[in-house]
């Protein structure tokens, strides 16, 4: 029972769209990750996802709208449903999802990271 701090966790890494497990739950993990420019389109079968931004701000592009998450805020993406992350700027963004969660979803391709490093 350790607590976490969250700004030296992110100081422990610098790549972009590779998540870090920061703690577990519950069968769920708590991953952090840095983002800039634009992830991929893709979805989840099974796994709610619960983007939190740490530091920064990013766009959730949807096929039928784009959400804005600034510092402070969350949210939840359903199961099922396409998403693309987009930032501009370096984001840092805390997320709250199954430890089966595969970052690119449906989607397999560069970007896929499929061994998780812990912090």
């Amino acid at each position: 029972m350790n607590k976490v701090n969250l700004t030296q966790k992110f100081s422990l890494f610098s790549d972009y769209a590779s998540p870090k497990i920061a703690g577990e739950l519950n069968g769920q993990q708590v991953k952090l990750v840095k983002m800039k420019g634009e992830f991929v389109w893709h979805h989840h079968e099974t796994e709610d996802e619960l983007f939190y931004v740490v530091k920064g701000s990013f766009d959730m592009h949807f096929r039928d709208k784009i959400v804005t998450v600034n510092e402070g805020e969350f949210l939840i993406v359903p199961h099922m449903v396409e998403h693309k992350p987009v930032a501009n700027e370096e984001v840092h963004i805390m997320l709250f999802e199954p430890a089966t969660t595969l970052n690119t979803g449906n989607t397999a391709n560069e970007k896929t990271v499929r061994n998780l490093e812990r912090l």
